[in-house]
């Protein structure tokens, strides 16, 4: 009983310490591909960041593609998880928009890799470029449906289109993103607020945005 005991133990340490390796890799990735883009990335590089090997960075993730897949699910997992805990506790949609919004700000990594991703993304041949052409729809669709519900309780402001206004949405966050970045470099009085310009949008469109 002793040897199995020992032997399981020993079997989770290990599928332990080889998640929190995965999961360094996945925040030396972001930073990464954030920095010089994904085909400006190296993996050696990568590797050399979390002091392993090339080949033991390929342990976890064989080629490039995956990993840059894996960092977009993480990104995503994160996301909807902060996102639906807001929703369940009773916020409305766009408060919790808001909310991710604000937690973006205090994530800088990851929001340079999703701004160079998306423009690199645009070319057909990149490995995210299946990512970025769904998620748009996607986002769009469940953003429409949530201005719709809005139109139908009279809570939608006269003259607003559900459709235009859920592109205008996406649109406004993702130029924010870009905006914000840049804006960094200025003093702190200067900088963008994201999460401000995003709730004074929402002001426009809707009669109570509740955020």
């Amino acid at each position: 009983m002793s040897d199995t005991t020992t032997d399981t133990t020993g079997r989770t340490r290990g599928y332990a310490k080889g998640r929190a390796k995965r999961e360094e890799i996945l925040q030396a990735a972001i930073v990464a591909f954030g920095e010089v883009g994904y085909h400006g990335a190296s993996l050696r590089e990568i590797a050399a960041r979390v002091g392993i090997s090339h080949p033991g960075l390929l342990h976890h993730f064989p080629t490039k593609a995956a990993l840059l897949e894996a960092v977009l699910e993480h990104r995503d997992a994160v996301d909807f998880a902060d996102f639906d805990t807001d929703v369940e506790q009773g916020r409305t949609m766009f408060e919790a928009l808001v909310r991710l919004v604000q937690r973006n700000a205090l994530r800088r990594p990851v929001v340079e890799v999703f701004t160079g991703l998306a423009a690199e993304a645009t070319s057909t041949d990149h490995p995210a470029h299946a990512y970025f052409a769904d998620r748009y729809p996607v986002t769009v669709a469940r953003l429409r449906a949530e201005l719709d519900r809005q139109a139908e309780a009279g809570r939608l402001r006269a003259g607003v289109d559900p459709g235009v206004a859920a592109r205008a949405i996406v649109a406004l966050m993702d130029g924010l993103q870009v905006q914000w970045l840049y804006s960094l470099e200025r003093p702190r009085a200067e900088r963008v607020d994201m999460a401000g310009d995003l709730r004074a949008y929402l002001d426009l469109i809707l009669v109570d945005p509740g955020v």
